[in-house]
């Protein structure tokens, strides 16, 4: 018999991990604030909770997916959590992480934390991926019951580097569709077409500058291996034409301007000769 499971929270992810766990035929208990939401779990044979203490009595798993951190808190504290597994998959700061495993730890629970790295309708699928940090004893003992909802990945024993994983990755999106953005801004400032130009220029162009991304990883870790192939300086000097151009053609550069100054700055701090691996450090407090 497969692990029981509860989960706590029925917004479309809770209920895609609930979904998940019963097709893989985990006894799975479940329990949102509002009664009654997502009626189908039901007919798929997960039982119904009344309170958040019969959930979480109901399994040695309690997987909890609420709207945000303070609601974790709220719905969690004064539980009996002792002997429990909490695997805390609500989106938070890595702060935040490291507040619930000392306060859930307190309780008796065993506590790991989640970032997950997919929509609703990923999860149960092999492209979802969910980081996961906290008690490595807690993850060697559920790992495979964590595998239903999607693949685990677990990135250490500090409770905060789940979060920190989920919300880097989420950085690199937004900033990158940022980018995007702004270019498709900018062909819809002549007319051009979206659907043209992002198929056969924006993402094969992307996808081709993505490409330097290991090597800007491993300069960061290694050093460099020589001299950079576009110096920063170079970069800087010819960032302006991009801002120009967009108050040209009526688009906001709100999106670009960020990125001039940290090349400035990094010229103005001695870093010209470098590459883009140089501009990382500088993003960090007090550089």
């Amino acid at each position: 018999m497969k692990t029981p499971v509860t989960v706590l929270g029925l917004g479309a992810m809770g209920t895609a991990l609930a979904r998940a766990f019963l097709a893989a035929g985990h006894p799975t208990t479940v329990w949102n604030r509002t009664p009654g939401r997502s009626p189908e779990l039901d007919t798929l044979g997960a039982t119904r909770a009344a309170t958040a203490s019969e959930a979480v009595a109901a399994s040695p798993l309690v997987v909890v997916c609420l709207l945000v951190d303070a609601t974790v808190r709220r719905t969690l504290e004064g539980l009996d959590l002792a002997g429990k597994t909490v695997a805390n998959l609500t989106n938070g700061t890595p702060a935040q992480a490291r507040d619930t495993a000392a306060w859930t730890g307190e309780a008796g629970a065993k506590y790991l934390d989640g970032g997950i790295m997919a929509v609703p309708a990923m999860i149960g699928g092999p492209a979802a991926l969910i980081f996961y940090s906290g008690s490595p004893v807690a993850f060697e003992r559920h790992e495979a019951d964590l595998a239903a909802m999607a693949r685990p990945a677990y990135v250490g024993s500090d409770p905060g580097l789940a979060a920190l994983h989920d919300i880097a990755l989420l950085s690199g999106m937004y900033g990158m569709f940022g980018g995007a953005q702004h270019a498709l801004a900018l062909a819809a400032s002549e007319k051009v077409s979206a659907v043209r130009f992002t198929e056969d220029f924006l993402l094969p162009w992307l996808t081709a500058m993505l490409g330097s991304l290991p090597r800007i990883a491993k300069d960061l870790d290694e050093g460099p291996e020589g001299p950079a192939g576009s110096n920063l300086a170079m970069q800087a000097a010819g960032y302006d034409n991009l801002i120009d151009t967009a108050v040209d053609q009526g688009v906001d550069p709100a999106l670009l301007v960020p990125m001039g100054d940290l090349l400035r700055k990094a010229v103005t701090a001695g870093h010209g000769d470098e590459d883009l691996a140089a501009l990382v450090p500088l993003l960090r407090a007090g550089a």
